[in-house]
């Protein structure tokens, strides 16, 4: 009873504050006197029996001069209910815990980007019922695209790109409203019969096509470096298996990338240490923002103002030593599966950490690589990341629902 009289208190107390300017002296009275005797009477400690007959004195008294504000209907609590929540929960993001989801996978295999899981050729595809329990578990997505004849199978390769394949860029949307940029990517069977597939931006495409045929890196680039034909700009690639009518030639799960809780507190206190994940804007980072905006990044803090950097393959080099600071520059230097160690950067488009490049962190100024250096865009190609557009540090993974998630690595 003590905890309700307390409630109908505030409720009193907050109808004085914002009515007194519109009440009489009388109303004023009334109202004000009612709430001083509920608390007096909890402030004696007085029998619930007591407590109850002033509480719905009060109560009287509210539902004549509370105006919009008592009584309330059902519709007035829930809108304020939920826009005080909104509120709240945009405070949180802008200011303290903001989620975030990894696109791609340079992080890999620390944080997963979006990950093709394939169907081996023979196995069915999953049902109804499997679809929608990988779904909610794991943001699985279901493609399956099937060849309308036999015969090989060409994939178009940029000539030159190290083996990024050709795409056209097309509009798509998410939950039929929200803008959605995909990629548009064709094969051709049999040197005349197209079958195209759509999949989100930032997927890694070349990735499904060795998952799906079985090579490795080195495989898939040797191959890409011996087209059968050029046409329309770029190489046709032979894959190494032919397509048969009526089967798949693609039949995969696209697992969403893992998401994120980020700190954005501990930033402002305290600067970010070399080998901690970090995330950061790029709306100052002139290639980044010029090819996609301003967005979130997350990567390695390899380098802070001051340090001088080196790879000599597979190790990252700070300072003249082998980096420390986290599991992944170990692992990275040693290889050890399934990290593939750092590499230099492709020289037609780096600008950083060639092979035999130092570079020197500038004030104000960090370093950012991946953890997969081989598939990783980073400092190595477009600079260094502002210390005013560091957000936070990643805490905890919540999705997808697989053995990644719990406390950020």
């Amino acid at each position: 009873m003590r905890s309700t009289a307390r409630h109908w208190v505030e409720l009193g107390e907050k109808i004085y504050a914002y009515r007194r300017d519109v009440l009489t002296d009388q109303e004023r009275n009334e109202l004000g006197s009612s709430v001083e005797t509920v608390k007096r009477l909890l402030k004696e400690k007085a029998d619930a029996g007591r407590l109850k007959l002033a509480t719905e004195a009060l109560e009287e008294v509210l539902r004549h001069h509370g105006g919009k504000f008592y009584p309330r209907s059902v519709i007035q609590e829930y809108v304020e209910f939920f826009v005080v929540a909104a509120i709240v929960l945009l405070g949180l993001r802008a200011y303290y815990f903001q989620p975030f989801k990894i696109p791609t996978n340079s992080m890999w295999p620390t944080y997963y980007g979006m990950t093709p899981e394939i169907y081996p050729s023979g196995e069915s595809s999953p049902n109804a019922v499997e679809k929608a329990a990988r779904f909610v578990l794991l943001g699985a997505t279901h493609y399956e695209v099937t060849a309308p004849k036999s015969g090989k199978v060409y994939l178009p390769v940029i000539e030159g790109s190290g083996g990024y394949c050709y795409y056209q860029p097309v509009k798509g949307r998410k939950w039929l409203i929200l803008p959605n940029p995909l990629r548009e990517y064709t094969l051709m069977i049999d040197g005349d019969t197209y079958v195209k597939i759509r999949v989100p931006e930032d997927f890694d495409f070349a990735s499904l096509i060795r998952d799906t045929y079985g090579l490795s890196r080195t495989q898939y680039l040797e191959m890409a470096r011996q087209p059968r034909f050029r046409a329309g700009g770029f190489v046709w690639v032979e894959l190494p298996k032919e397509a048969v009518k009526g089967q798949p030639i693609l039949n995969f799960d696209l697992l969403t990338g893992d998401q994120l809780v980020v700190d954005r507190v501990s930033y402002h206190f305290i600067r970010p240490k070399v080998g901690e994940g970090f995330v950061f804007r790029t709306g100052n980072i002139e290639q980044l923002s010029a090819d996609r905006g301003d967005q979130y990044y997350i990567k390695r803090l390899a380098g802070v103002p001051g340090d001088t950097l080196e790879i000599r393959e597979p190790t990252l080099y700070r300072n003249g030593s082998p980096i420390t600071g986290a599991d992944a520059f170990d692992a990275n230097a040693k290889r050890k599966s399934p990290y593939t160690g750092y590499v230099h950067a492709q020289a037609f488009a780096s600008r950083f950490l060639g092979k035999g490049d130092k570079v020197e962190v500038p004030p104000h100024r960090y370093f950012a690589l991946g953890d997969n250096s081989s598939n990783s865009l980073d400092s190595r190609f477009w600079g260094f990341v502002p210390y005013k557009d560091v957000i936070g540090r990643p805490l905890f993974i919540y999705y997808p629902f697989s053995r990644r998630f719990g406390p950020a690595k």
